[in-house]
């Protein structure tokens, strides 16, 4: 097993110099600098509790892959928080930063229902859709993806969304305040 000054010293020959890089892969990911910031800070974190770093055969991969599964890690973490009643974000009322069990459970409930719906979207819809909002992909990206415009692309991310938008309503789900979206009568998939 290499000693700490080993690690610390593949750290700063592998990883370092693409710090930059994941930098910016991250912030037209998350469009905010300061969270581009701490996701890299938590991969060092975790990249400074290796004990071993034998096995890792690109500290540049390494990097990105640790830096995605944060930022994918979040992501979900969101998708929790987005569902929750305004009035549970109540800072006063919160005495630890962890959910209770039963918010975890519940929130994975909302989370299974809502992916449950995304997939019950015609297949023109739920990939843009994915691949826009979950992956975080540009709208250019995705049209190269799947050989339509950003025409299409844009059009079918704003039917998804009507139309996930208006299941949710039915299904008792409160959907946000505010999507920027109004139904529309013809929610066909473009094909």
């Amino acid at each position: 097993m290499p000693a700490r000054p080993e690690i610390v010293r593949w750290i700063a020959h592998e990883v370092l110099p693409h710090e930059r890089d994941v930098r910016r892969w991250l912030e037209r990911r998350v469009h905010v600098e300061a969270d581009a910031q701490e996701i890299i800070q938590h991969a060092y974190c975790r990249l400074a509790e290796l004990d071993y770093v034998g096995h890792i055969r690109s500290g540049r991969r390494y990097l990105f892959a640790t830096a995605r599964s944060i930022m994918l890690e979040r992501i979900r973490r969101s998708q929790i928080v987005e569902f929750r009643a305004m009035t549970d974000l109540d800072e006063s009322s919160i005495m630890d930063d962890s959910p209770s069990p039963e918010r975890i459970a519940g929130g994975r409930m909302q989370l299974r229902h809502v992916l449950d719906l995304l997939d019950s979207l015609p297949a023109a819809y739920r990939d843009v859709l994915m691949l826009r909002r979950l992956e975080g992909l540009s709208q250019k990206e995705v049209a190269a993806r799947l050989g339509v415009t950003e025409n299409v692309v844009e059009n079918n991310v704003a039917r998804g969304l009507r139309m996930l938008l208006r299941a949710l309503g039915e299904r008792g789900v409160s959907p946000p305040a505010d999507t920027g979206t109004s139904p529309r009568r013809n929610d066909v998939p473009n094909r």
